[in-house]
């Protein structure tokens, strides 16, 4: 049988994952990205860490990707995190599970996996074409790709696998552009919006100037009858961190209909409320309310005053009320921070677009993965692990289509 040809544009995981997959099936694979070198955004995402996936057992997994978690069982089940793990093991690159179940490279950064990843496609034969910008299609149907001095270049593989990224990281490729090239096709995607961004409280001058930066630790976050654990920074507009984007799809959409949201924090989680007011209730009599909070319950500066944030300078004096203000601290969430400072997005790519495969209904032989699909997940190697298995799926519909030619 004669080599399919694929063209593959963008060469974030989700693109590289259906390279390899493609080229390893006997495909002649062509992969073009338009920044001057591959996985920037993945190489960004590696400074913390490179928090590849995530241990915990399936059924809760499958939870954190909401309302595409339907369509995205099949593709995340194919291409499990013990899947994406052991394919790290294989290129040489080892992983540890940390205590919060996180599961990183051992070697902490993404650097060295790229590099191996890289090398894999290479000895694979996958062609790489950098500072190859995707233009859409000629009147022939045939791709367009623009180089850095103009000119242009076409061709007309048997397959189309576009990996084009979300619209949150324009500084790294991500930025959305391709959204004008599909909806010219009838593909309208879903509009993007932020997701795993910050949200804006209207702090005090006071607050905001001392304890921007400060991190609030182990702390249960509520909001409409949802409870996470995690952390929490305060920043000057407001809140981020991982137990914030947890939340973050809810809270945005109750913004966008209501113009706020109510948080809800509990700074001592795992302290029921009658132990706190009883150790509030052996407070010695006469202390400010500061001092009890401080030597009963070891409550930072930090905490005392994000409580003066959420009730108001007066602090309520009685245990009984107080215990229950530290169990549940309100805040208005005002507004969230703008899509150039979210870590990923949701909209794009609708699945109602697609079929089974990932192809693009309106447009045979084009298919679509990674995060320019409208889904998205909180922090905590879910985001990562999504792309990964997008790029598996695709990759293995477009060689079983080829098989039945």
């Amino acid at each position: 049988m004669q080599k399919p040809t694929v063209t593959i544009i963008g060469g974030g995981p989700a693109g590289l994952m259906a390279a390899e997959v493609l080229s390893a099936g006997g495909a002649a694979v062509m992969l073009h990205d338009k920044m001057p070198t591959l996985g920037r955004k993945f190489l960004m995402a590696g400074r913390g860490g490179l928090n590849l996936t995530h241990s915990e057992p399936m059924a809760a997994f499958l939870k954190r990707y909401g309302t595409a978690r339907g369509v995205l069982t099949p593709i995340l089940e194919a291409y499990p995190p013990q899947a994406l793990s052991a394919w790290a093991e294989g290129l040489d690159q080892a992983v540890f599970t940390g205590s919060s179940g996180r599961v990183f490279p051992k070697a902490l950064k993404a650097s060295p996996l790229l590099r191996a990843w890289l090398a894999r496609l290479d000895a694979q034969a996958v062609t790489v074409r950098t500072r190859s910008t995707w233009k859409g299609w000629d009147a022939d149907g045939a791709l367009m790709f623009e180089d850095v001095s103009g000119a242009t270049e076409t061709s007309q593989p048997d397959a189309t696998i576009l990996a084009l990224g979300g619209a949150s990281w324009p500084k790294l490729g991500s930025d959305g552009g391709w959204a004008r090239i599909l909806a010219e096709k009838g593909v309208a995607p879903v509009p993007f919006r932020p997701a795993n961004a910050g949200f804006e409280v209207a702090w005090s001058e006071v607050f905001s100037t001392r304890f921007a930066g400060q991190p609030l630790k182990a702390v249960g976050l509520s909001f409409a009858g949802l409870t996470v654990r995690g952390e929490a920074m305060v920043t000057a507009h407001g809140l981020e961190g991982g137990g914030i984007y947890a939340l973050s799809a809810p809270m945005r959409d109750a913004i966008a209909a209501k113009g706020r949201a109510a948080l809800r924090i509990d700074l001592r989680p795992d302290m029921p409320w009658a132990q706190i007011a009883a150790k509030l209730d052996h407070g010695r009599v006469g202390d400010a309310v500061a001092n009890r909070l401080r030597k009963a319950l070891n409550l930072s500066p930090l905490e005392i005053n994000l409580l003066r944030e959420g009730l108001g300078v007066a602090l309520p004096t009685d245990s009984e009320t107080l215990a229950a203000a530290i169990k549940s601290v309100p805040l208005t969430l005002t507004g969230m921070r703008p899509l150039d400072r979210a870590i990923s997005t949701a909209g794009g790519v609708g699945f109602e677009a697609l079929d089974g495969g990932l192809m693009l209904k309106a447009l045979p032989g084009v298919w679509a993965v990674g995060e320019m699909l409208d889904w998205e997940a909180p922090t905590g190697g879910y985001l990562l692990q999504a792309c990964f298995a997008t790029g598996v799926w695709a990759a293995k519909a477009v060689l079983g289509r080829a098989a039945r030619a």
